[in-house]
This record gives C-alpha cells, structure tokens and sequence, in this order.
C-alpha cells in the first residue's frame, strides 16, 4: 500500500494534496535552508528551490516510521519568488514584508517551486527525481491601509515572497500566468507526472490515501 509523505509544515501544501483527494502522512524536514542555499551559491533559481526540495526529501526519508517506510513516496518541496533578479524567501518580519510589498507591488514575479520525488520501498530508496515548476504572478497595488492591515495579519511574514493565492494575499494577486496549485507551493501537474515515471498512478493514491470521511 503505497503511502504519499508531504514532508513540509505548508498547510497550503497539504491543503492542496487534501482537496486533490490525498490525505498525506506528514513529517517535517530539519534541514538548514540557509546553508543549502550558500551551498548552492549563484545558481538559478530552479536548481535553488530544487536543492532545497531535495534536501528536505533526503532528510525526512531518514524520519520516516518503520511501517511506513516499506512503500511510500517522500514528496520534498520549496519555493521562492524571483523579483527584479534575486530570489525572495519567507520575509520573516513585519519590515522584511513590507519592504517586498513595496518592490513587488504592481509588478509581475515569477514563482519557483522545487518538487523531489523519492520513493521508498522495503525501507530501501528505490527511486529519485527533482524537478521545477514556475508560475508568473502579477501583483496589484494595495492602498497603504489595505497593505499595513494584511502585514498585521502575520500571514505574510512565514510564507514565500510574502504572499499567498489562498489566503489574505488572494486579493492582492491581479492574475498568473501558469499553474494555480503551484503558486500554493505544489503543482499538481508536475507531481502526477513525477508520479507516473516512479510507476505510482493518482488511481492508486485514491484508493489507499483518500482522506477519511
């Protein structure tokens, strides 16, 4: 019975995999971000937020509990926002936020997510792929009472870029270009196929992870 593992805390992650029908065993990742980061040095942004997607697959297979380790599949993901030629991780404070409101505001960014795929099967890793989605977000112009009230929020200082498409952030996104799901932070397109070259079918995901009812 082949088990799906969400190794991130994203509650917009695991939101996605839930309304797709896939209620995931969650295990969360220790992994240093900053260090794989500086690892990877200059690098662009997919091989970034891929690196970062691996690294946390890797470490939450050493996590994993016994019963589960003898079939699953460990999905491991990231993602940053490239505005004006860096990447924008989670801003971290209500400064941090605002000043990347103030840069992105009006303007159009590109969403990375980094997706590793590794499949586990009688304890042992019998399969690993990494791959890389983006999407194109354009962002309106919030008024300064609308921009302060959504930082007061908190919801933008934990999260990439410092906005969501399913939460507060939602009214401040004018349009993408690309896949929505991806924006959350997991590209359903991408994992199915990801998926379909480990031999694992949505079918099969169904059947023995459909969330309880």
């Amino acid at each position: 019975m082949t088990r799906v593992v969400l190794g991130s805390a994203s509650s917009g992650r695991l939101g996605v995999l839930r309304q797709a029908g896939v209620d995931p065993v969650v295990v969360v990742s220790g992994v240093d971000e900053d260090a794989v980061i500086a690892a990877v040095g200059d690098a662009p942004p997919e091989q970034v937020v891929g690196a970062l997607a691996a690294a946390k697959a890797d470490d939450v297979v050493t996590r994993l509990p016994a019963a589960i380790a003898e079939d699953c599949v460990v999905i491991g993901c990231d993602s940053m926002l490239y505005l004006d030629g860096a990447l924008c991780g989670k801003p971290g404070t209500v400064d941090a936020a605002r000043r990347q409101w103030r840069a992105m505001a009006g303007q159009s960014a590109q969403l990375h997510t980094g997706h590793a795929l590794v499949t586990v099967r009688n304890r042992d890793v019998v399969s690993r792929k990494v791959e890389s989605a983006v999407t194109t977000v354009h962002f309106a112009k919030p008024s300064a009472a609308d921009l302060e009230a959504y930082l007061d929020s908190g919801e933008p200082l934990g999260v990439a870029g410092g906005f969501t498409l399913d939460g507060l952030g939602s009214w401040f996104v004018e349009r993408i270009d690309g896949d929505p799901s991806n924006v959350i932070g997991l590209s359903l397109p991408l994992l199915r196929r990801m998926l379909a070259a480990a031999g694992v079918s949505v079918a099969e995901l169904w059947e023995h992870s459909a969330p309880s009812r």
